[in-house]
């Protein structure tokens, strides 16, 4: 079930299964690249204003699962319209800004976006545009990103399966007259 905050901005309301904190894993393979399993954390929050605040975080795994070195952050910002377009401005780590616009599909928890405008520093890689997809999936976030250079046209690139991250204060909360060294609740 999706809880919806009651400051939640209320043109936001579609867009309130994507609040919180997840982390899961994924595979990036572009070429060029180094293909990788990538673990990742990202968090939608919000301030009762008209957008949500978004910032992602990957770092490359090893063969057991242990984080080896970052691979890319990102951060920005989604806002939704009453005719169920989403547009998103995002910045990342490797010094590029993009403006992303996209839909969400009726009836169902899923985004699909594609790059509006993108803008880079001399230094950032190649890039020339993407497409990303996510969908919230039997209460998990799932993604996935196309990705296109000059010399590589549209392709995926990275997805990922995202848990949500439940912080025990919210669900112990509702726990009365625990006692106090726990372990009354349990007998």
């Amino acid at each position: 079930m999706i809880e919806i905050p009651s400051d939640l901005h209320p043109d936001l309301v579609p867009l309130a299964f994507l609040l919180g904190n997840w982390e899961g894993a994924g595979v990036s393979d572009f070429p060029g690249g180094e293909k990788c399993n990538f673990g990742q954390e990202v968090t939608f929050t919000h301030d009762g204003r008209d957008f949500l605040e978004y910032t992602s975080r990957t770092w490359v795994l090893d063969d057991e699962g242990k984080k080896v070195k970052p691979l890319e952050t990102e951060s920005g910002y989604w806002r939704i319209d009453k005719d169920r377009k989403v547009d998103v401005v995002m910045i990342r780590d490797g010094g590029v800004a993009e403006v992303w616009a996209g839909e969400m599909a009726e009836g169902k928890p899923q985004i699909d976006l594609a790059t509006d405008a993108v803008a880079r520093t001399a230094a950032s890689e190649p890039y020339t545009g993407g497409k990303r997809l996510y969908g919230y999936v039997k209460s998990d976030l799932m993604w996935v990103g196309e990705k296109a250079t000059p010399e590589v046209p549209l392709r995926p690139y990275m997805s990922a399966h995202l848990k949500k991250v439940v912080d025990p204060s919210e669900w112990a909360k509702d726990i009365k007259d625990l006692p106090d060294d726990g372990i009354a609740f349990f007998r």
